[in-house]
């Protein structure tokens, strides 16, 4: 189990986990990954427009990856039904894995993020303790499509209402209990060994939301050793 103060880096073992598949019948697990490099990808649930936009980054390059031999899997943070039901309608050809639980988020050691009580006077320590203050004073625009940067919750919900995207009851139980739940992208190599790392937000809370993205993960990628 990772520890989420030091999340599993390259060198370290990938964690066993099996969980239900979202686009395919039955589970998979490490034991059925092993054998083959891969990239996974582990999101919040689907009330985070930038995991599904990461997603839809990931399928984009899905044939430069599978070019370089390697696979490439999603774990979202959702109920294996609702992932199932919304990407009916927004197929991807990642392989995609539901982990309701966040359990091979804490398996990696993928912080999510605490608050100190309001008057604490404990020092602040990102991402397990942080104060209330410093996260709304945070401001995000990733994928540069919001008019100005803005604090994270209101970027969440504006580009929500630019995808159209309603949470229902499931994806709303999932954000109360997994919002702070941070974001990251291993790559494994064929013998089960984590090559590359990448945790969302390392530097704090204005660093939210930002993803690796596609040249990053081609050149993790091209170092991996075969």
């Amino acid at each position: 189990m990772g520890d989420p103060l030091h999340p599993l880096q390259p060198g370290d073992p990938a964690p066993a986990f099996t969980l239900p598949a979202a686009n395919r019948e039955g589970s998979v697990s490490l034991a059925d990954l092993r054998g083959r490099p891969f990239l996974i990808g582990l999101f919040r649930g689907l009330h985070c427009p930038f995991c599904r936009r990461q997603v839809t980054q990931l399928a984009d390059i899905q044939p430069a990856l599978r070019a370089e031999g390697i696979e490439t899997v999603a774990v979202i943070n959702t109920p294996v039904d609702r992932a199932r039901m919304y990407f009916r309608y927004r197929p991807v050809p990642l392989l995609l894995l539901a982990d309701p639980a966040c359990g091979t988020h804490r398996a990696f050691g993928v912080p999510a993020v605490e608050f100190l009580p309001d008057g604490s006077t404990e020092p602040a320590q990102w991402p397990s303790r942080t104060r209330m203050a410093d996260f709304e004073a945070a401001r995000v625009n990733p994928t540069g499509e919001l008019p100005e940067r803005m604090q994270p919750m209101a970027a969440n919900a504006a580009l929500n209402a630019k995808d159209g995207f309603e949470p229902d009851e499931t994806d709303s139980a999932i954000m109360a209990s997994h919002a702070t739940q941070l974001v990251g992208h291993f790559l494994i190599d064929g013998a089960g060994t984590i090559a590359w790392a990448n945790i969302e937000a390392r530097d704090g809370p204005s660093s939210l939301c930002y993803f690796p993205d596609a040249a990053q993960i081609m050149a993790a990628a091209g170092a991996l050793e075969r």
